[in-house]
């Protein structure tokens, strides 16, 4: 269980890092999707469960939203 916990950390730190080094959006957000389910599935395995539920669809919903802004703003051509 250990390291379950620990790989889901590491790849918790790794979404993170995708979304904070990719300068294209498109990129930026497998990254974050990433980091969000490992989070949340993270938070499952400690048994709170309800508390994932809840962030993942305030948080990755609220991030969806600025990325469909952003990337309606950079095909503008003006």
């Amino acid at each position: 269980m250990a390291y379950f916990l620990f790989f889901m950390g590491l790849c918790f730190v790794l979404g993170g890092l995708a979304v904070a080094s990719n300068p294209s959006p498109y990129y930026g957000v497998v990254g974050l999707v990433l980091a969000s389910v490992v989070g949340c599935g993270w938070l499952m395995s400690l048994g709170v469960s309800f508390v994932s539920l809840v962030l993942f669809i305030v948080y990755l919903g609220g991030m969806l939203v600025v990325f469909v802004y952003s990337v309606s703003l950079a095909a503008d051509p003006y």
